[in-house]
């Protein structure tokens, strides 16, 4: 292991960080090639009020990664409103949207935006019948209370924004930035967009492909704290 690999991992564990799969990638940094697998399939629903930074990383972390991920306005219009007053056009309707073929489905927290998708029924089914399917589901900040009010997160370790693990029903609540348990994956917040968008890259992909996408984007750079006050 290469010191800087090694003053990384160290860092990690002296700041208390969690110690997941993927901050182990970074400290491991593996040699030999993983083969790539077929392209998954995203779909991330898109309400207004959601919390911008918790939307747009992992779309764009993922789509450096080489995934298919597609927004999902479920406004009945194209155009979606952030929690902080910015528009953006999603790839496509909540009504045009083929679901069946998807690897993953993503919330993006934010308040109002997670409550107005816990109140689209289309969702809710759609949500259900994933995780019923042993695919996988994600959400972050305030929108796990969304799948823990649908029974998702039953006997599932799970974490939120604090003040939201009252309503992850059955879960146990780690508080950790991301948790990662099956076929759930939870964020806690806007901190944690990066390393939530990161690991799911790597399951998603490889595990080279999430690191490689993490340096490239000085993620790993930032979390060595290389820098001068």
């Amino acid at each position: 292991m290469k010191n800087e690999e090694l003053s990384f991992f160290l860092k990690c564990h002296r700041t208390n960080l969690h110690i997941s799969k993927l901050y182990l990638i970074f400290a491991l940094r593996k040699n030999t090639k993983t083969q790539i697998r077929m392209k998954a399939k995203v779909y991330q629903f898109m309400a207004d009020g959601f919390e911008d930074v918790e939307a747009l990383i992992p779309v764009d972390v993922l789509r450096r990664g080489g995934v298919d991920i597609k927004t999902v306005s479920i406004m009945g219009r194209l155009e979606v409103e952030s929690a902080h007053g910015v528009t953006i056009k999603a790839d496509m309707l909540f009504e045009d949207a083929d679901l069946s073929d998807a690897d993953l489905l993503m919330l993006p927290g934010g308040m109002p935006g997670a409550s107005n998708l816990d109140a689209h029924e289309g969702v809710k089914a759609a949500l259900v019948k994933q995780a019923e399917a042993g695919k996988m589901v994600s959400a972050i900040c305030a929108a796990p209370f969304v799948l823990g009010k649908l029974g998702i997160l039953k006997g599932k370790r799970a974490t939120c924004y604090p003040g939201f693990e009252q309503y992850l029903e059955g879960a146990t609540y780690t508080a950790s930035l991301f948790t990662i348990d099956g076929n759930i994956i939870t964020g806690e917040g806007p901190a944690a967009a990066f390393p939530y968008a990161y690991s799911i890259l790597a399951l998603l992909t490889t595990e080279e492909t999430a690191t490689e996408v993490a340096t490239g984007m000085r993620y790993v750079h930032l979390m060595m704290g290389d820098y001068e006050e």
